[in-house]
């Protein structure tokens, strides 16, 4: 199909579909993040929590993606990097100690400072209480 010339234009009906489109293709995305993420992530960070010198604040970032409270693209931005670091295939294997978590590291820290201030006090004592630590 030709690409549409910048002189096109677009009835609204025809825009909101493409948008709303798009929008259930991320929200089937995120839902299938979440569904990978709640099954691996606790494994995953039992492995990497002697690497990782952020455990707490990626404990918060994953109560914060769960949380329904937390709007839809914050969600599916931790989710995507969450499930990033819980998929045992990835640029660096997770295998590989020492270096394994870079690239998981890298893009964790990325997205945690795009949607650090979605991270609410109650995800950061979730995290306290689920590693154990007194606040």
């Amino acid at each position: 199909m030709p690409r549409p010339s910048a002189s096109t234009t677009y009835s609204g009906a025809d825009f909101d579909a493409d948008a709303a489109s798009r929008a259930s293709g991320d929200e089937a995305r995120a839902e299938a993040n979440e569904r990978r993420v709640r099954r691996g992530f606790w494994p995953t960070m039992k492995r990497a929590a002697g690497y990782l010198p952020f455990a707490e604040e990626l404990v918060a970032a994953y109560y914060c993606a769960l949380d329904r409270r937390t709007p839809m693209r914050v969600r599916a931005m931790l989710l995507g990097a969450l499930a990033y670091f819980v998929l045992p295939i990835d640029v660096v294997p997770d295998i590989l100690v020492g270096v394994g978590f870079t690239d998981d590291v890298t893009v964790i820290l990325g997205v945690l400072g795009l949607v650090r201030s979605h991270i609410t006090e109650d995800h950061r004592v979730a995290a306290r209480d689920a590693l154990g630590r007194d606040g």
